[in-house]
């Protein structure tokens, strides 16, 4: 069970925070990139060797998930398109985005750190198009940096990598700046001063913005502030058993298709991390802390939605659980209410999803959210689980959201300060009651 001192473990959204549309799939043939600066990240500096451009035929590494690329077309200068595709893509007028959350816990220093990605409406004429990052950090301190122009914004197809540069060190001028891609983290770290990078094996960022919470993500109404984020990930975990790496889609094989939105995919349900960050000037180092990621993406936004997720129970070298749920649209103007709690733990996965059993979820507005799942078919072993969070009512800050109408404005609920309490059992068949029931001792006891 997580204690006070470990409430930075656990962060909760009551809105889901980034969701985008899988457009542009159907002409995704038609697209090439042409840039000649393109690099793969590894575990160290050293290590990086230069590429003219992704390797489509390789994952990253043997934990990546389906859907770590992007859904949306990039409108970037260094991705082509044939002229029947810019066509066709201008006419549409469909609102969409995507978007990217990445979280360190950082245990020895009882802090958490969020790391909040987004693309909104790219390459089209609408008002609401907007390039963003948000941080979420200790004490509820809160920043947000953006800008109108989405042709910055670039992100590979098949794996997990994307950034944005905001500005460039003054000193440093190179001719095909419009164009540049995934850089080296080395050169990253030399040439740019504000913007992010997100590498399959490492992210960095320098932030200069402001807290937006009471003003707008463009205009610098907020007090201003900055964080610089610098990390080498080591992936454990993306959404899926490690006995042949077979990882799964968070949503289940219809998140290939525009049908049930907005679309969720856990990137990283575990991962260790090994950097620095410096938020408001002070800086704290840190070695295989636990880290999380997970994207969305869709056209309609939820009408509401609620989101726990916790990696750093005590006693524990690898357990993660992530839990979530709201109500979503579906096609013929419907909408279903929907929740879901996993578990990945020392390899093993355990999913209790609505297609596999029962799911049964007490939510309230705010301050404690608990599931229960039965998981009795499409698995070899069937299992319950029960995850319950809770915080205290004051305890919670407002951040940005996306919104169909206003774009993104402040419009969600975080907090990393919860406690956490999980537990799973083995389920046999009880021959008389007809029924499964509970295998004791558990599995997980209440961790």
């Amino acid at each position: 069970m997580s204690t006070p001192h470990q409430i930075s473990a656990v962060t909760i959204l009551l809105f889901l925070l980034v969701m985008a549309v899988s457009v542009g799939a159907f002409f995704a043939s038609t697209e090439s990139l042409h840039n000649s600066q393109a690099f793969s990240a590894t575990i160290s500096d050293k290590q990086n060797t230069d590429v003219p451009a992704e390797n489509l035929k390789k994952k990253a590494y043997p934990q990546q998930t389906p859907h770590s690329g992007r859904h949306f077309r990039p409108s970037h200068p260094a991705y082509q398109s044939t002229w029947l595709r810019r066509i066709l893509y201008k006419k549409k007028r469909k609102r969409f985005l995507e978007g990217w959350y990445y979280r360190v816990t950082l245990t020895e220093h009882n802090v958490s750190f969020a790391f909040i990605v987004s693309i909104e409406d790219p390459g089209t004429q609408s008002d609401l198009r907007l390039a963003c990052i948000q941080v979420v950090g200790p004490n509820d301190g809160y920043l947000v940096q953006g800008s109108r122009d989405d042709t910055k914004f670039w992100a590979w197809k098949e794996k997990q990598a994307l950034g944005y540069i905001f500005d460039y060190h003054q000193a440093i001028s190179m001719e095909n700046d419009k164009i540049t891609t995934a850089m080296s983290p080395s050169e990253w770290r030399e040439r740019v001063k504000s913007g992010f990078q997100i590498l399959p094996n490492q992210i960095q960022g320098r932030v200069e913005g402001h807290d937006a919470r009471f003003g707008s993500v463009i205009e610098n109404r907020g007090q201003p502030g900055n964080c610089t984020f610098d990390m080498v990930l080591e992936p454990l975990v993306g959404w899926g058993g490690t006995e042949n790496y077979q990882q799964k889609s968070t949503a289940g094989w219809l998140a290939s298709f525009a049908v049930f939105e907005p679309h969720w995919q856990v990137t990283l349900a575990d991962a260790r991390a090994t950097g620095t960050i410096t938020w408001y000037n002070q800086t704290y180092e840190f070695t295989n802390e636990p880290f999380y990621a997970e994207k969305n993406w869709g056209a309609a936004m939820p009408t509401k939605w609620y989101w726990t997720q916790c990696n750093s129970f005590h006693g524990y070298q690898q357990l993660s659980v992530t839990a979530g749920g709201g109500i979503r649209k579906i096609p013929f103007g419907k909408e279903e209410a929907l929740g879901m709690v996993s578990v990945h733990y020392n390899g093993q996965f355990y999913e209790a999803v609505p297609w596999t059993g029962e799911m049964e979820w007490e939510v309230e507005k705010w301050g404690k959210w608990k599931l229960t799942g039965r998981c009795t078919t499409g698995s070899e072993t069937p299992f319950e689980v029960e995850y319950i969070s809770t915080c205290k009512i004051e305890k919670w800050t407002t951040i940005m959201a996306p919104t169909v109408d206003e774009g993104m404005i402040p419009f969600a609920s975080d907090s990393f300060e919860a406690d956490a309490t999980l537990s799973l059992w083995s389920l046999t068949w009880d021959e008389k009651i007809k029924q499964y029931v509970r295998c004791n001792p558990p599995i997980i006891n209440q961790a």
